[in-house]
């Protein structure tokens, strides 16, 4: 067969055969016109086709799914996303096709060899200076097959690039040249035993001698494997130095290898064969099958087969390159383009199923789809078929011809499984990908586009729960005993991920084993072999309601198979128990006795020793638990919030119940609602019931009356009428409960329209709780003033503000702490989440900006709209997914919408996404709201958003968010958490260092010492004195410092444990004219020059700060000014 013509800068694939048969109605020839040129079926091409040409493919009109083509959104951000991702072939890619030119006329031009045994073969390449990349096992020295080169019989592009459906990754794109051998330098059974490959291996060898030594070439080139695969090394020719250099193309030209289609009956390499007899005389029937050595030799021999197949489908559907295009962009951004699924199987496989994969034969999917719709299609395909157990067969009539441990996309007119190179842990990960895809394009809040095609989810430390390095030092003979082609490597991480699936069970949902990939190698030298220690990267999705089981049961004592086969696995951890419903079982108890190692570890810790020995399980590395030991309140080891916060909820039960059994009270009790952190397993320490030590600040809890008449209209009556109440409610709870104490107090006294007066009430338990009362009048009547007409513009807003705290307080956070209470139960792991995402908060200085429902708002969207992701299995994922998504939430354009149960339908979002439209246009400077936070019990948006955060702190957490996350994806599986919670102090302009007796740090040792001082009448005066619970002289000292100085200085506060507070002057302090009434103590500035004016002035800093340390007195230990 005579080399294809190749035309200057614009490559095509070999002109097709005109011969080939047809296959039925639905079956693509391969001998259709694919190039240049595509015509009608009248065989005229006129302006009556409605066909459109493109890149030498014809394009179909495509129907449109939704309707119009223009109204669908997502259509036309698939559309830009193609243009966006598609090469310039025409300009970019121009200098790679003169070199492909240069490569093909030097192979061309290479002299034949004649047929040579083994050592003649090495020798004569050693003189070369190039070596010969045999796979192993390498051909014995007394080989009688000999080993020829002679001149190719085509040279083509193939891939992606042939089909100009490559996208811009980033990286350089791949352009992969196939080189057909000729047929005649083989013999029929060459198909046995790596005969073929170690005929390859030396062709390719002449092939690089060839280039090496060809005046015209500056290329370099080098050696590497296809696909991982040590049977098909490559040649990997990078950019030259003189005319022929095609750096900025950003290309790499692989030469590959390829075969005659009819070189070896398909019969002999179908699946359930044998080709590598291990014993002399042996039958094929005795000997396991080896699909991938004949699934190698076969997809070697298909190369131009599956060009013409896919340009034939190209020509059927034209929407069938941009669908490939669409698949390319899925796998690159999940990360799964290595795994052994690639662009090429996605085409393969889209192309398939529009012929076949459906009932009777018929074609699955339809010609008539556009590229989303074949992109969902394929999609829905791996979600829901599982093509292990149930296989697709294409234009096959035997079921013998698979194996059955392993996926099955069988080309049956070719006779390849598409998806032979799919290891079992990244199949899985394949289909977990497409289910998470499935669900995102069906959840109306996930924004579909990004979702699928923007957003990266193949970061180790979001995508997986727990993380685990382990060092293989060489493969145990039980990895090499199925005699199927595979490195060490490999067959080590099969027998892993066998052992770790066994021994884990459903504590995971999947596990992801990923090795080092081999690195190119030279053409001068041997492949580099595998070093005795090789990292594995071990990913695990975990089941959180089984990762942390203590007691596993296994088979009922009564099956001996299957409790001799646990026996044999487990070893001596295995014992037979007898549990309370009766049974007899094998068992397996775990430890919990140390808080520093999890039953998860200690599991994998025992497998790994068990089957790999002490050595590798010594070598194991986990991460993950690391972020574990940073969240507040970590105890034991335990993460349980219905435990550690049920001492506290069952003291409130206690409350509720005394409440509603006093007698004397005026009304009756409606309604008693808890709105704290505390009481919604969300606080950032755990609760201590301890009346000596102080150990829990008072919970907030609103008590509502029913209605009456004789509550006043007037709100500065009602607000008389509550202290009223709240006395006589703390008299009666103190004479009914023995050992209760109870206070009435006053708070911002001076606002009649708001609430001023709360009673607190502490258990001799410890338990402390803040009651106020909740009268459902006061909103009408705040309402029905904010509506009369005689009011002055700081009056309304005063009454507009009361309105929303009203609406904030006693509304909003009741609901809030009901929802937060439900989902902490359901989600075990969003308790913990949500107290180290606020521990975050607090090491950046942002206590004072950002409130507790809103980062739980933030991190429950993680949960219940994990998005790209699962739920989170662990801590470490459910927090640094929450970073994740404010680092990329562009709140400016975009609300945060959260709904709890899934009960917010297409017109609610709308609803709210038309109010968050509506406050950008009444405030488009975002100066009353920045960030816009709705729910399915808030559809408002702004409860715990409106006045703050800022803008300017709105910015600064999304920086923050930003830096974080830069910092987990350079430096990944070295993370150092603690890295994540340092703060940087050099933006602020100056900080006031507390004491630390007055600061949060010493908050809780200074109460714990009141039990232990020295006298017992010094203890008891100690726990008599109520009047400093509750009490936090910092948070007191900065509310003075916010009101006297908010309009100069802005507060930032660690409301963890710091003892600093940091301040940053409002640039509008700074130089200006002078004039009357400046609202600050301002100095002159002197000028400098003729052009600056003398009545220049600026804030006195210096007199501002003297006054700042005045007014903290004795707390205040030194204010540092920044230079």
């Amino acid at each position: 067969m005579a080399v294809p013509p190749y035309k200057k800068r614009k490559l095509a694939p070999t002109t097709n055969d005109s011969n080939g048969s047809e296959r039925g109605v639905e079956e693509y020839s391969e001998s259709e016109t694919s190039d240049a040129e595509t015509r009608p079926s009248n065989g005229k091409v006129g302006t009556q086709d409605r066909r459109i040409q493109r890149n030498g493919i014809t394009n179909h009109p495509k129907p449109n799914p939704y309707g119009t083509y223009s109204a669908s959104i997502l259509q036309l951000q698939v559309d830009e996303l193609l243009s966006g991702v598609q090469p310039d072939y025409e300009r970019r890619l121009a200098k790679v096709e003169d070199a492909i030119h240069k490569l093909k006329g030097i192979i061309e031009r290479i002299p034949s060899r004649d047929p040579k045994v083994i050592s003649d073969a090495e020798r004569e390449q050693s003189s070369h200076n190039v070596r010969i990349p045999f796979p192993n096992p390498k051909p014995e020295k007394g080989t009688k097959y000999t080993f020829a080169y002679a001149k190719p019989t085509t040279i083509t592009i193939v891939g992606s690039y042939a089909r100009r459906t490559a996208i811009r990754t980033g990286e350089h794109i791949n352009v992969d040249l196939a080189v057909t051998m000729p047929s005649h330098i083989f013999q029929e059974k060459d198909y046995l035993n790596y005969r073929y490959f170690h005929k390859r291996a030396y062709y390719l060898a002449c092939i690089a001698s060839g280039i090496e030594e060809a005046d015209e070439s500056s290329f370099a080139i080098e050696y590497a494997l296809q696909n991982e695969n040590q049977l098909q090394p490559i040649i990997v020719v990078n950019p030259g130095q003189r005319s022929d250099d095609f750096s900025r193309s950003k290309c790499k030209i692989r030469i590959i290898l390829a075969a005659d289609k009819n070189l070896f009956p398909i019969s002999k390499t179908v699946p359930n064969k044998n080709c590598i007899r291990s014993e002399v005389g042996s039958s094929p029937h005795e000997l396991l099958p080896t699909p991938l050595y004949n699934a190698s030799i076969r997809s070697e021999c298909l190369s131009q087969s599956y060009l013409k197949y896919l340009n034939a489908a190209s020509s059927h559907s034209g929407a069938f390159p941009e669908a490939c295009m669409l698949g390319s962009v899925w796998l690159r951004q999940r990360g799964l383009r290595g795994g052994g699924f690639g662009p090429f199987e996605w085409a393969v496989t889209t192309a398939l199923l529009m012929q076949g994969g459906g009932s009777q034969g018929a074609a699955l999917f339809s010609r008539g789809y556009n590229s989303y719709q074949l992109f969902k299609a394929m999609i829905h395909f791996f979600a829901i078929r599982d093509l292990v157990k149930n296989p697709v067969l294409i234009k096959c009539d035997s079921t013998e011809t698979y194996p059955l441990d392993r996926p099955v996309l069988f080309d049956g007119a070719r006779g390849l499984n598409v998806l032979y190179k799919l290891t079992p842990w990244s199949y899985a990960l394949l289909r977990y990908e497409a289910d998470r895809t499935l669900k995102l394009l069906n959840d109306p809040l996930s924004d579909h586009f990004a979702a699928c095609f923007i957003t990266k989810v193949d970061i180790p430390l979001l995508r997986f729960d727990y993380s685990i390095d382990l060092q293989y030092l060489q493969p145990t003979q039980k990895s090499r005993a199925k005699g199927e082609v595979s490195t060490d490597k490999f067959a080590y991480c099969h027998q892993l991920y066998e052992v770790m699936k066994i021994g884990l069970a459903d504590r995971v949902q999947y596990i992801y084993l990923k090795a080092p990939s081999t690195m190119t190698w030279s053409t001068t030298s041997e492949r580099h072999t595998e070093s005795k220690a090789i990292q594995i990267s071990i990913g695990l999705l975990l089941n959180p309601e089984h990762a942390n089981r203590t007691v596993d049961r296994g088979p009922s004592v009564e099956d001996k198979e299957a409790a001799a086969a646990f026996r044999a696995f487990w070893g001596e951890k295995a014992e037979l128990r007898r549990f309370k419903d009766g049974s007899i079982q094998e068992s397996l108890i775990w430890s919990t006795s140390d808080p520093r190692e999890n039953i998860l570890s200690q599991v994998i810790k025992y497998i790994i020793e068990r089957h790999f020995g002490l050595e590798t399980a010594q070598r194991l590395n986990f991460f993950g638990d690391s972020f574990n030991l940073r969240v507040p309140g970590h105890r034991g080891g335990s993460f349980d919030a219905v435990t550690l916060y049920q001492p506290v909820l069952s003291a409130f039960e206690i409350l509720e119940k005394d409440i509603r059994g006093l007698q004397g009270l005026p009304l009756q009790i409606r309604q008693i609602s808890a709105a704290d952190t505390q009481l919604r397993y969300a606080s950032l320490h755990i609760p201590v019931l301890d009346a000596a030590q102080h150990g829990m600040d008072p919970a907030e809890v609103f008590v509502q009356f029913e209605g009456s008449s004789r509550w006043p209209d007037d709100l500065a009556a009602v607000q008389i009428t509550k202290i009223a109440f709240l006395v006589k409610m703390g008299e009666l709870l103190q004479e009914a409960i023995t050992g209760l104490t109870q206070r009435t107090g006053l708070e911002d006294s001076s606002n009649k329209l708001q609430n001023i007066a709360f009673l607190d009430v502490q258990y001799p338990s410890g338990a402390l709780f803040r009651l106020r009362i909740h009268h459902e009048r006061e909103i009408n009547l705040i309402q029905r003033k904010l509506k009369e007409e005689a009011h002055t513009a700081a009056d309304r807003e005063k009454i507009a503000s009361a309105l929303s705290v009203y609406k904030r307080k006693y509304i909003q956070a009741p609901l809030h702490t009901q929802v937060v209470r439900t989902l902490s139960t359901r989600f075990p792991l969003l308790s913990p989440s949500i107290r180290l995402v606020k521990k975050w908060r607090d090491s950046h200085f942002l206590t004072e900006h950002i409130s507790d429902e809103l980062v739980e708002l933030l991190t429950i969207r993680t949960f219940v709209h994990p998005q790209s992701w699962s739920v989170p299995g662990s801590i470490m994922t459910g927090f640094l997914r929450t970073l994740h998504f404010i680092s990329k939430w562009d709140w400016r354009l975009e609300p945060l919408i959260v709904d709890f149960n899934g009960e917010l339908g297409t017109q609610d979002i709308d609803a709210i996404r038309l109010r968050f439209e509506a406050w950008r246009k009444i405030d488009p400077a975002m100066n009353r709201v920045a960030m816009f936070a709705a729910s399915n019990i808030d559809r408002d948006g702004i409860s715990w958003t409106e006045g703050s955060p800022s803008k300017m702190i709105a910015a600064r957490l999304t920086s923050l968010a930003k830096a974080a996350f830069q910092l987990v994806v350079e430096q990944g599986f070295n993370l150092q958490p603690e890295a994540l919670f340092t703060p940087s102090m050099e933006e602020y302009d100056f900080l006031i260092h507390l004491k630390p007796e007055y600061a949060g740090a010493k908050k809780q040792q200074e109460r714990r010492t009141n039990a232990q001082l020295v006298f017992k009448n010094l203890q008891n005066q100690a726990l008599e004195d109520k009047s400093l619970i509750g009490y936090n002289p910092t948070q007191s000292y900065l509310d003075e410092l916010r009101r006297l100085y908010d309009s100069n200085v802005l507060f930032f506060r660690n409301g963890f444990h710091g003892s600093i507070i940091a301040g940053l002057w409002n640039p509008q302090t700074g130089p200006r004219s002078w004039k009357v009434s400046l609202p600050y103590s301002n100095i002159p500035l002197a000028a400098s020059s003729k052009e600056e004016s003398a009545d220049q002035v600026r804030l006195n800093r210096e007199a501002t700060l003297h006054d700042i340390g005045r007014l903290g007195g004795d707390m205040v230990l030194r204010i540092q000014v920044r230079e």
